[in-house]
């Protein structure tokens, strides 16, 4: 029997999990009463028809309401309380499916990027889709996929991935069919997806086979920068020249110039040597008796430039691109993959010089667990190679990419480009805003210093996000420009790709917002803050940084706190981890945990690691009884802080209760050399704290700061923080309407906040600290 429709009343749901994902929440008994399950599609009907996916609403939702976002509300055309009738719908895959979208995003994301973007989700011709994956029933045999989809937009598109809108143009075979990794999807009037026999989907106002082939590939963020930034058409489109579906444009004439790539000159000119040579002087090497190898593997941060890299040199040298993408032909079956790699080397092979551009190469062949298409992938770029074909292969992360590769018939050389430094930032963002009206306060330099692991695309959407916000501010003026305030504003929100994992907030408080505490403050801002902040002054004076410093002390005395305002004070990424965050009862996972924070340090640079109760992460080894797992994690640190590979612009903060406990071989000079006590607070440093601590809190006259800090005898820095906060709920508790904290409240406070510090533990790590001086 038909289930029969309901009106339901639509509620913005503003949750992060379902924004823009085209998600709807229905009480439980709204599912049962309509035959749904999670995950299932239905049927929405306002003043427009449109689709979503299902899924529960929590206990204490109201049956009669519909919970959605805001895009999916603009879909239906309703507003927030709006009517909209309900029903269930067939579960039918979609065939094809056209989008259009900003110049920009279609220059830089390729169909199969948008394809994964939009897998699982429920489309409608007419309706607005956003690039965020649908993370409510996550299909887990694409899941791997969808994450490198997440990180090759978050390189290519910048900060702006998660806002764009795309329209749907086209879908079918109608409304609510799901996407999935059959259908075809295309940008309108450019390139799509492959169908299971090669053939693309029918363009919007064009027929089938029109043959029009993209020339850019995931990964490598600058070159969609800059493309977006000069506004240009997708370069990937361009003229039929009589090559059917899949193959190669001719030289990229929408290419870049180097000159639009700072920071990456030296790299390009060792790439263009090598392709001239190779392409236009081959009888040079005849006539000497050797040969050249035309395998490059190209490694750098997600959205440094790489493909943008590749782009300028194949146009400045006159050769066509086949891009690949790694990821997607590592999802197809071993023989579909073998046939698409077999079908990309024989466009390169053909007649003019080439250039097979493999994007994040370590999914075709990873350091670990190489599958049977690795094997092939080896063969292919061999041939191509041999063949006098360019091969590049393009990575963010070396370390997972198959040592094979590195064979010298393979990928014999290997390009590094950089992170850029706070000279190089200054210099892209010169060539970003080169068509944006700044206004007189600008300044480009503390921009640059103020953005610390921030490559080509991150300063892309940087630019992208203070023009928005310069918008909204102005939306009347006649001569709109972007101020400092702007930048300010956008650098709260933007952040690096490469701090993109990272979870941590920080308060906007620097070392002056520390009360007393003078000689530790300045022993860190010479440990900490002037190696990240004066790199080069070291290298002239011949001088190592210290790696590392341990703040030990009684607990809640300011030692996290002390690093909090470190990150506010010092232009670095901040890395936070506990100790126990790390351990793992699986063997091997802790080790590679460490490897993989100092890994993500090391490509956000300048970085300060923060290890909280590292004595719980780094204890004295021998005494474990964990099967050995600390012990593995001490060695891990060690190898990570003094070991072969260098580590530049990175510094190591430890701190502890209990500095006995953490291994000694830790607390050797070039590692955590430098220990520095924090002590409790005496009279004055009480004093201090709680002005500090009250800088917004309105007291009444009668309250006396000097002489409550002096009677806090045996109050840590969280105790005097903690009294002041309860002194204010005192006087909330008192009158909702209350203007000041008088005395009398603070008198409260007093009898419910007690001091914590145990005055022979003070008395140990006082004896410690005299120790470690004498």
């Amino acid at each position: 029997m038909a289930q029969p429709d309901l009106i339901l009343t639509a509620r913005l749901r503003p949750a992060a999990l379902d924004a823009r994902r085209g998600v709807v929440r229905l009480h439980p008994e709204v599912l049962t009463a309509l035959a749904l399950r999670p995950g299932d599609p239905v049927r929405l009907t306002g003043r427009r028809v449109t689709a979503g996916i299902v899924a529960a609403a929590g206990p204490t939702a109201a049956p009669a309401l519909l919970h959605a976002d805001d895009l999916l509300l603009g879909n239906l055309g309703v507003r927030d309380g709006g009517q909209v009738t309900v029903s269930p719908l067939p579960v039918v895959a979609a065939r094809r499916v056209v989008l259009a979208g900003p110049a920009g995003v279609v220059a830089a994301v390729s169909p199969e990027m948008l394809r994964l973007a939009l897998l699982g989700k429920a489309v409608t011709a007419g309706d607005d889709v956003s690039l965020l994956p649908q993370d409510v029933q996550p299909d887990a045999s694409t899941r791997s996929l969808v994450e490198a989809a997440r990180r090759s937009l978050s390189s290519r598109v910048g900060y702006a991935w998660t806002s764009t809108l795309l329209r749907v143009v086209a879908a079918e075979p109608g409304p609510g069919a799901l996407v999935t990794m059959d259908t075809l999807v295309g940008w309108e009037h450019g390139p799509a997806t492959h169908g299971p026999d090669g053939a693309r989907p029918t363009e919007a106002g064009r027929p089938t086979g029109a043959g029009r082939p993209t020339n850019h590939a995931p990964g490598g963020g600058a070159g969609g920068a800059a493309t977006a930034s000069r506004g240009r058409a997708d370069p990937g489109v361009a003229a039929a020249d009589g090559r059917d579906a899949v193959g190669t444009a001719p030289a990229d004439a929408d290419a870049p110039s180097l000159e639009d790539l700072p920071g990456l000159r030296s790299q390009a000119q060792e790439l263009t040597e090598l392709l001239d040579l190779g392409f236009h002087h081959r009888e040079v090497l005849g006539r000497l008796g050797t040969t050249v190898s035309l395998g490059v593997l190209l490694a750098g941060p997600a959205g440094s430039g790489k493909s943008a890299l590749v782009r300028a040199v194949a146009a400045r040298v006159g050769a066509r691109i086949r891009p690949v993408w790694a990821p997607e032909v590592a999802a197809l079956t071993n023989t579909a993959a073998a046939e698409r790699l077999r079908a990309a080397a024989a466009d390169v092979t053909g007649d003019g010089p080439a250039v097979l551009l493999v994007t994040d190469v370590e999914a075709l062949a990873p350091a670990e667990e190489a599958g049977p298409v690795a094997t092939v992938f080896r063969q292919v770029l061999a041939e191509t190679v041999r063949a006098g074909a360019a091969v590049v292969c393009t990575t963010g992360r070396p370390e997972a990419v198959d040592p094979a590769l590195r064979a010298p018939d393979l990928l014999s050389l290997r390009i590094t480009v950089p992170l850029p430094d706070p000279a190089l930032r200054r210099e892209q963002l010169g060539v970003l805003t080169r068509q944006v009206p700044l206004a007189e306060d600008v300044r480009l330099d503390e921009v640059a210093g103020r953005t610390p692991g921030f490559v080509a695309a991150d300063l892309a959407a940087l630019v992208r996000e203070a023009g928005v916000r310069a918008a909204l501010r102005q939306k009347s003026a006649e001569t709109p420009t972007v101020a400092m305030a702007d930048f300010t504003a956008a650098l709260e929100v933007v952040r690096p790709t490469t701090m993109a994992g990272s979870t941590l907030e920080l308060a906007s408080v620097t070392l002056d917002d520390v009360g007393d505490l003078v000689e530790v403050k300045q022993t860190l801002t010479e440990s900490v803050l002037w190696p990240l902040t004066y790199p080069d002054t070291f290298a002239r004076l011949g001088v190592q940084p210290p790696r590392g410093v341990l703040l030990y002390g009684p607990p809640g005395c300011g030692k996290t706190y002390l690093v909090t305002a470190l990150a506010g004070s010092g232009r670095a990424n901040v890395l936070s981890v506990k100790g126990a965050e790390l351990m793992s009862k699986w063997v091997g996972e802790s080790e590679r945990a460490v490897r993989e924070l100092f890994r993500r340090a090391r490509e956000a640079a300048p970085t300060l690691i923060f290890l909280d109760e590292v004595d719980a992460l780094a204890p004295v080894r021998g005494q474990a009884t964990d099967g050995g797992t600390a012990d593995r994690v001490v060695a891990a640190l060690l190898t990570e802080l003094d070991g072969i590979e260098a580590l530049r612009n990175v510094v190591v903060v430890g701190a502890t209760n209990r500095p006995d406990l953490v291994d000694p071989a830790l607390l050797r000079p070039g590692r955590l050399e430098r220990l520095v006590y924090v002590p409790p607070p005496d009279g004055p440093a009480r004093v201090e704290i709680l002005r500090a601590a009250s800088r917004g809190v309105p007291f009444a006259p009668d309250v006396d700061l000097s002489t409550l800090g002096e009677e806090l005898d045996g109050f840590s820095a969280a105790d005097c923080a903690a009294l002041v906060r309860e002194s204010a709920l005192a006087a909330m508790r008192e009158s909702l309407s209350a203007s000041t904290v008088t005395g009398a409240h603070l008198a409260a406070a007093r009898s419910r906040v007690r001091p914590s510090l145990d005055p022979a533990q003070v008395a140990w790590l006082a004896a410690y600290a005299q120790q470690r001086a004498g």
